[in-house]
């Protein structure tokens, strides 16, 4: 957790030195209530300039305004100097989650972002748009390397529903999984769907399809999903090449304007939307410090507290930046997603709480990658979690280069 680690006591009596003496940085503040005010809550806020805001609500009351004062009502503060918007946005929800556990979500505005949620545990999967991630992505993330035992594929997050809706319809219409969300009976005599009718099913409602296949067409969709289309593309261009070489026209025609679709889709799936367990990525940003880039690492969408890279001192260290920085994204020992994330979800005594801290977690992430203008960047494991170590180090110095002055 991020603590607010600066602290002052304020005296109405001496408010102008107590003003002067604040950084005119960005910052999350806690103001603290006096005692004597019985049943006042602190008010927790984030503020690009420190100094400019605590004088807007601690400075002198003036009678023609009818600007909120708190001249009489505050006892001290408690602040962190913070250097990146980003980083704003996850210690204000840390200390949100602390001062209002039942309200934060309300009083912070977030909401969990929309994902596209493959119910793996139906005994015939379905594709929906949802906010909500339970427990099975927590399992997913523990096994992480064992596909097979997943009980629901997440994948996203979405910048609103909508996006997630562009993206999933044209998904389905490349598959003949069912869209319905009735129960499955296999009842030859149902009647069935338009999307059966129109052979975009393979209706297993009345038994259009057997098990075996119908298992398939899942295998073929969770494919997709974990490989971001790649995987299918692939598949497709080899059997055009096949068809091509066999003479077999007809069929290459077919497979070309089937591959344009899947090219389609793929092109409309944002960066940022990966399956959940495999959502491991890096996000640069600058830090309070001078010369120093903050990385923020992400395991299966949770952001851990940030590592700090100190360039200013690397020059005089044995240890180069790639170096220092293959400790913290590879380090030695367990599996870090399983060690540090899922293994601290599950020993919760809550399962709604850890799977509630998810979704906090990605509707932070979204906010601030779909956000205009964007500060700061994000890197992604590439596969077999490997990282791109040299891209990362020109980013950070795009960063630095970006790094406001300090107002003195």
């Amino acid at each position: 957790m991020l603590n607010l680690d600066r602290e002052a006591r304020f005296d109405p009596a001496g408010a102008d030195d107590f003003l002067d003496a604040l950084p005119p940085h960005p910052a999350v503040v806690l103001i603290e209530p006096r005692a004597d005010l019985v049943g006042a809550r602190p008010l927790l806020l984030r503020t690009a300039d420190l100094r400019r805001r605590l004088r807007l609500l601690l400075g002198a009351r003036d009678p023609a305004s009818k600007r909120v004062n708190l001249r009489e009502y505050a006892a001290g503060v408690r602040y962190r100097i913070t250097g990146s918007a980003f980083e704003q946005a996850l210690v204000q929800w840390q200390h949100a989650c602390t001062l209002w556990p039942r309200a934060y979500r309300e009083r912070l505005r977030l909401r969990p972002p929309p994902m596209v949620k493959l119910a793996l545990a139906n005994a015939y999967p379905r594709a929906y748009v949802t906010r909500r991630v339970g427990a099975d992505a927590l399992q997913n993330t523990l096994h992480r390397n064992s596909p097979s035992s997943r009980r629901g594929l997440y994948f996203g997050p979405f910048a609103g529903r909508r996006a997630a809706e562009a993206f999933l319809v044209p998904l389905l219409d490349l598959f003949r999984m069912r869209r319905c969300q009735i129960k499955i009976r296999r009842d030859p005599a149902f009647p069935g769907c338009i999307y059966s009718e129109m052979k975009m099913c393979l209706a297993p409602c009345f038994a259009g399809c057997t098990d075996e296949e119908y298992a398939h067409e899942v295998a073929q969709v969770a494919a997709f999903l974990n490989s971001r289309g790649a995987s299918y593309a692939g598949d497709l261009a080899r059997e055009r090449e096949s068809a091509s070489t066999a003479l077999d026209f007809e069929r290459a025609a077919g497979l070309h304007h089937r591959l344009d679709k899947v090219e389609a889709v793929r092109r409309v799936i944002p960066e940022l939307a990966r399956p959940l367990d495999g959502l491991d990525a890096v996000v640069l940003q600058r830090a309070a410090e001078e010369s120093t880039v903050a990385a923020f690492v992400l395991r299966g969408g949770r952001i851990a507290d940030p590592f700090l890279l100190h360039f200013a001192e690397l020059a005089s260290q044995p240890r180069s930046a790639e170096q220092i920085l293959r400790n913290v994204l590879e380090p030695s020992g367990p599996d870090p997603a399983n060690s540090n994330a899922a293994d601290s979800s599950l020993a919760a005594t809550n399962a709604s709480e850890s799977c509630a801290e998810l979704e906090d977690h990605l509707a932070l992430l979204a906010r601030w990658f779909y956000g205009r203008p964007r500060e700061g960047e994000i890197f992604f494991a590439e596969a077999k979690s490997t990282w791109p170590y040299r891209r990362i180090l020109r980013a950070c110095s795009r960063v630095l280069a970006r790094q406001p002055e300090r107002q003195p």
